[in-house]
Formats: structure tokens, C-alpha cells, sequence
């Protein structure tokens, strides 16, 4: 994707420079947006309200029906609104895309992409690999960057060339407001459709950080961890198993503890995976028999496109909001949280659950990678078992740690009349 926009002529857009807009009177800093347009403008409201009116604004596609938030719906903690594996966009509204949507809380503090992460915290000092970045195979560091891709993707927004994004804001609601926020003196920003990119991708970035929307810490499990709620007896097993190393293991990836100075939990480590999910025969570009997606090795930064090791490996999502979730794992194979447990719990016990048979009557684990890469897919628990053996978590097992994760929903309040405990 990053390689078509660079050829679309948006190479400037993808290195926007880290200039600091500073604005009158208080100092307010805008790191990395551009320089200064004019008098303290934009600022950071101008840039918040805008951002919000383009995010909800279907008028930028080529159908003149699909808004980022279409895909990445508030009422869903702004991940997608349906059960699909992805979402349809295009001209007609007919093209649907390549990964399942993924949410947009909760991306703030994540760092740009290094192929090698030394996380100190814990005083191991261990090489966690591959880190960071956004998106299902880390192509982009920042949100701004992120949002240049559905803009001008075909089955997406189908924006042909920044010219034809700019012409649509022009006739924008907003087109006046945007242009006294982004022209500088004697200019006008629209005579110039690279700047409107530019500035449009900027704001949306800017609305993302607005921590109301994108990172409320509203669940349960905030209320625990600030001493104002206790979990229920279900929910602390399932935290347990969730923590056990042994048994549920999730925690080694999705982190359930505070971090350095009280920072609340992401759920992700933000490193990438190969989990060998099955192939999702449901995607339309998967009818073509050669077509895999690689994932981290096939993003287009350079130097990983020879690193057979990160083919087939995904970034790894914040569990925050999962519940709300019908569409998971980057290729949106299955569509229930209560599957997703089952399938780490038995892949490898029972693996002709999950994947087909070959001509030979044997079943052909990890379909969605090329033979070549399958022996990428990790074993560590919960996985690692033998076909036969007991699974690491049982039925039981699976209830609580589903009751667990749905104490990570935003928008919690204890029930009216019920006396609030403190954890323990």
C-alpha cells in the first residue's frame, strides 16, 4: 500500500517533517504537523473539531457513503460496526478489502517501528523483536500516515490523487473553516492539494489523541486498578488464567499490569506474531489459490522484504474493547471471542477443527501461510500440545476468561445502588 502512494506522487505526504507549530499565547506545541500558517493558526481546537468533522464526513470517498467512521465506529470503540471479515468501500460500495478492520483506541503511546525492542521495565532486558508502528503489519508510524492510506486506497475511499481529495473538501460543510485553519498569509490552501492532504491527515491525527473518544480508560477493570471496584468471582478466575503462564499465557502479549509509573494496561505489547490462523475463504482476494498475506515481511519498509522469519507475523491488537468485537484475527476468520479462546486453546490438539485436509488425507496446518513460512508460527503456551493431548484450558476455563475480557469495555458504571468495593 505504502509503495502505491509513493507511486500516486504522495512520497511528500509520507514524510511530512517534524516541524513544531507553536500558537499564540499559550504555547501550545504541534509536534510534527508542519510549521506555522499564520497567527497561531491552526490550533489545537481548530484541529480537533476538524478532525472530528472529517472523520464523520462520507463526502470525501468516490461513493460518497463511506466515512472513517463507517469502519472505525464509535458505538464499536471505534473498531467496525458489523460482523464482516472486512469492510466494502469503492466507487459503488462494492469492494471489500483485504484485513478486518481493527480498532483506533488506544494507539497513542505506541512507538514507531523497530525491528529489535529492549523493553528494561522488568530488568531482563530481553530483544522483544519487531515493535510498534500501526496497522495489521506495522507499515506506518504515525496515525496521519495511517489515514492517507484508505483515502487514496481503490476499495477504499478511491481518492485517484490528492487533487481529487482536495476538490471534495473544497465542497466540503466544512471547506471554509478548514481553509482559514490551514492558508497562510496571501495564500489559499486549496490552490494547493498536496497541502490538503497534508493538513486533512494532520487533523485526523490530532482528533485521535482527543482522550474523551480514543483512550477514555472507562471499563471495569480501570475502576479495579483504581481501587473503586472489585471483580467478580468469574472475573478474577478468568484474570488468573489470563496472567497464568501455564494456562491461559495471554498476558505474556496483551500486558495486564501497570506499567512504569502507574500507566494503565494497553493489552499489547505492540510486537508481532505469526499465530497461524486458518485461511478465510470468505476474503475475495483469497479465491486466488497464490495470494497469502505476509504480513510484516511484506510491508514495504525497507529491509524486511528478505527477512523470511517476520513472513506471516501480525501486529498484536489491545484486547481493550474485545468484547465488542465480531470480526478478529487480521484476516477476520472467525467472528466470536468465545471461538478465538477455543481456537488458542485446541489449534494444536485438534487441529482438523481448524484446518483442511490435503489430497492425502492429512490436515494442512497454518493454510494461510506458504509452507516455506509455517514453521514461523509460534508454540508457546497455549499452544505447543500434541494432537490428542488435553487442551490447556478447559470449558471452564473459557467462561471465565470471557467474563474477564469483557471487564476491558469502555463506558462501564457500577449498577444503581450497588455498594462499590475496593480490589484487593
Amino acid at each position: 500500500m505504502i509503495a502505491r502512494l509513493r507511486a500516486a506522487g504522495l512520497g511528500l505526504l509520507l514524510a511530512l517533517p517534524a516541524f513544531v507549530c507553536e500558537t499564540a499565547g499559550a504555547g501550545e506545541r504541534l509536534p510534527g504537523y508542519g510549521p506555522r500558517v499564520f497567527d497561531g493558526r491552526p490550533s489545537l481546537e481548530q484541529m480537533t473539531e476538524l478532525g472530528r468533522k472529517i472523520f464523520f464526513d462520507p463526502g470525501l470517498s468516490s461513493s460518497g457513503r463511506l466515512s472513517c467512521a463507517s469502519c472505525h465506529d464509535p458505538a464499536h470503540a471505534f473498531g467496525p460496526p458489523n460482523a464482516l471479515s472486512a469492510q466494502r468501500g469503492g466507487r459503488h460500495m462494492d469492494q471489500m478489502g483485504t484485513r478486518a478492520a481493527p480498532t483506533l483506541r488506544y494507539l497513542v503511546t505506541t512507538i514507531p517501528f523497530t525491528d529489535h525492542f529492549i523493553d528494561d521495565e522488568d530488568g531482563h532486558g530481553e530483544d522483544g523483536g519487531p515493535t510498534g508502528a500501526l496497522t495489521w503489519d506495522g507499515s506506518v508510524d504515525t496515525p496521519r500516515e495511517q489515514a492517507l492510506i484508505p483515502l487514496f486506497a481503490r476499495h477504499e475511499f478511491g481518492n485517484a490523487n490528492p487533487a481529487q481529495l482536495a476538490a471534495r473538501v473544497q465542497r466540503s460543510p466544512y471547506a471554509r473553516e478548514f481553509e482559514v485553519a490551514f492558508s497562510g498569509p496571501g495564500e489559499r490552501v486549496f490552490d494547493e492539494p498536496e497541502h490538503v492532504a497534508r493538513w486533512l491527515a494532520a487533523a485526523l491525527e490530532v482528533f485521535q489523541q482527543s482522550a474523551p473518544d480514543f483512550y477514555p480508560y472507562t471499563s471495569k477493570y480501570d475502576a479495579v486498578l483504581r481501587h473503586q471496584a472489585t471483580l467478580a468471582p468469574e472475573e478474577a478466575r478468568g484474570l488468573a488464567v489470563f496472567n497464568d503462564p501455564a494456562k491461559g499465557n495471554c498476558a505474556s502479549c496483551h500486558p495486564s499490569s501497570l506499567g512504569s509509573g502507574g500507566a494503565f494496561p494497553r493489552f499489547t505489547d505492540s510486537a508481532y506474531a505469526a499465530l497461524g490462523v486458518p485461511r478465510n475463504r470468505a476474503l475475495r482476494a483469497n479465491r486466488d489459490a497464490a495470494h497469502y498475506d505476509l504480513g510484516l515481511c511484506a510491508n514495504g519498509r525497507r529491509g524486511l522484504a528478505d527477512r523470511d522469519e517476520f513472513c506471516g507475523r501480525f501486529k498484536t491488537p489491545t484486547l481493550r474493547n474485545v468484547a465488542t468485537r465480531r470480526a478478529f484475527f487480521h484476516n477476520g476468520v472467525f467472528h466470536t471471542l468465545r471461538e478465538v479462546l477455543e481456537f488458542y486453546a485446541r489449534r494444536d490438539t485438534e487441529p482438523a477443527r481448524w484446518y483442511p485436509k490435503g489430497r492425502d488425507g492429512q490436515v494442512r496446518k497454518f493454510d494461510d501461510l506458504p509452507a516455506r513460512y509455517r514453521g514461523n508460527v509460534i508454540a508457546t503456551p497455549p499452544f505447543g500440545r500434541k494432537p490428542g493431548e488435553a487442551p490447556p484450558l478447559d470449558a471452564a476455563d473459557i467462561e471465565d476468561l470471557l467474563a474477564f475480557l469483557n471487564t476491558l469495555t469502555d463506558g462501564w458504571a457500577p449498577q444503581a445502588g450497588a455498594a462499590t468495593s475496593h480490589a484487593r
